[in-house]
């Protein structure tokens, strides 16, 4: 089952070191641009191509994130990820633009 985490709360795992996986599930395009630092580019029509970026521990935490609240990308590969068997799961639902407008750090690829 995937569940729900903010913007706020990733940053605080981020902050305390927590051992976290997050995924932004954009194409490589806008992953370039900007992201949250440590995320790695995985959108969800790359999940099975991507597979071994996947942590081995079923139960390690991973945010996934997209766009926006409208986007659909996040829970999407969140989805995917629980039926691959992953039971830590959480979607960010209202992303990047949410994260930017916060104010966070963020990393580009360019």
């Amino acid at each position: 089952m995937v569940k729900k985490i903010t913007g706020q709360e990733v940053k605080n795992y981020i902050d305390s070191r927590k051992n976290l996986l997050l995924i932004e599930a954009l194409p490589e395009k806008y992953y370039s641009e900007v992201h949250i630092p440590g995320a790695i580019q995985m959108d969800y029509k790359e999940v099975d191509l991507k597979a071994d970026k996947l942590p081995e521990e079923k139960d390690q935490m991973i945010v996934v994130y997209c766009a926006s609240f409208e986007c659909q990308n996040s829970i999407i590969t969140a989805r995917q990820l629980d039926s691959l068997g992953y039971t830590n799961v959480y979607e960010y639902a209202e992303g990047k633009q949410d994260w930017l407008e916060a104010g966070f750090p963020v990393e580009t690829s360019k």
